[in-house]
């Protein structure tokens, strides 16, 4: 059902730099909706940021939260191992829930999260960021409309700079993230990979850990080490195959530390896009016989208002003035219309990572049907 008042209040869990310059200015911009209170385990740091934006109730434990800020809906942005627990409370209290990606640590906790959502009727979306941006939804269109024809092979790479130093990284801490480089940047691939060509049915997966790192954390306890790069193959349900590569390694020199270079190609065409995160955010195509690929301009109607003199600027209003991830959220829930990603493409590409992990396991190919937990 619509929302029957004005305003969808909402709560956040999680006091990051990326709830700071992602999730609150969209909320903020919003004229639908209200950010009631903030959570994090700091209150000091938490009380900062609710005096940035303006954000009268500050709490540290999100159970407090959920029980008496009146909310409507929830924002996790907070570490993988604690996606779970926060979302099925949120679940269980009737509250829509926008919770970051890998949803959780496991795929039979990510369906468990999914099916709790369906059968409240929720909306829940999953920030698979990239798919928003102008390449990505321009690339989408024209697979869609046959420009490459019967789809052969792609090949995406997402080189980063995050893990370069060798430092301590939670996002590689096993007990912490649950997956490495693989469900970090692997899971925004692999979700634009089906997006584009369909269901992959099958994962060839290598996972590396390049970079020497402490054998402690910052508590000084051991922990497992997970992959700072990672090598992926997909073989997809339409017979078309895939390469994936990420890396957390990489000098891109970019001011946004990472690079996207994406390639695809089919019966009747060539595609190919790169966004180098600073000024270029580019697709060019070619269909068969017509010669060398060529820039395809991005269409207005993908642009909308955003800016494009630089992929920054473009990827800041993309989610602050157009009506993508959060703000699409907000609709979504105000309108009860339908939301995607939601937990059930959340939890579809938490299977993908398991089966990439299962395949660098065992070294062998994985049937994605085969992962059940």
């Amino acid at each position: 059902m619509p929302m029957t008042s004005n305003m969808v209040n909402v709560g956040v869990v999680g006091t990051s730099w990326w709830a700071d310059a992602m999730h609150l200015p969209a909320l903020d911009s919003h004229p639908k909706a209200r950010t009631l209170a903030i959570c994090g385990r700091n209150r000091e740091n938490a009380g900062k940021m609710a005096e940035t934006w303006k954000i009268p109730s500050v709490y540290t434990d999100y159970r407090d939260m959920i029980d008496h800020a009146d909310l409507d809906a929830i924002v996790i942005s907070t570490p993988n191992n604690s996606h779970y627990p926060i979302t099925m409370a949120a679940l269980e209290a009737g509250l829509h829930v926008l919770c970051e990606k890998p949803i959780a640590m496991t795929y039979a906790d990510a369906r468990e999260m999914a099916d709790l959502a369906r059968r409240k009727n929720l909306k829940t979306l999953v920030p698979f960021t990239y798919s928003f941006m102008p390449t990505a939804r321009y690339l989408k269109e024209l697979i869609d409309s046959g420009y490459l024809g019967r789809p052969y092979h792609l090949n995406m790479r997402y080189y980063s700079g995050y893990a370069r130093e060798g430092d301590y990284i939670w996002r590689l801490d096993r007990k912490v993230a649950g997956s490495g480089v693989v469900g970090d940047l692997g899971s925004h691939f692999m979700y634009l990979a089906e997006w584009f060509y369909g269901e992959i049915r099958a994962i060839t997966c290598r996972l590396t850990s390049i970079v020497p790192r402490p054998p402690v954390d910052p508590q000084g306890q051991p922990y497992d080490l997970l992959d700072d790069s990672c090598l992926l193959s997909a073989e997809f349900a339409n017979g078309a195959v895939g390469m994936i590569h990420c890396t957390a390694l990489c000098y891109e020199g970019s001011p946004f530390g990472q690079t996207h270079h994406m390639d695809f190609h089919g019966s009747e065409g060539t595609l190919y896009s790169y966004t180098d995160w600073d000024r270029i955010q580019q697709v060019k195509g070619a269909r068969s016989g017509e010669g060398m690929p060529q820039e395809l301009p991005i269409p207005d109607h993908i642009w909308g208002e955003a800016r494009r003199d630089t992929v920054h600027n473009t990827y800041r209003d993309m989610f602050r003035r157009e009506d993508f991830m959060i703000r699409g959220f907000i609709n979504g829930i105000f309108d009860d219309s339908d939301l995607t990603p939601n937990f059930q493409q959340g939890a579809r590409i938490q299977r993908l990572i398991s089966a990439a992990v299962k395949s660098h396991e065992t070294g062998s190919r994985v049937e994605v049907e085969s992962i059940t937990e």
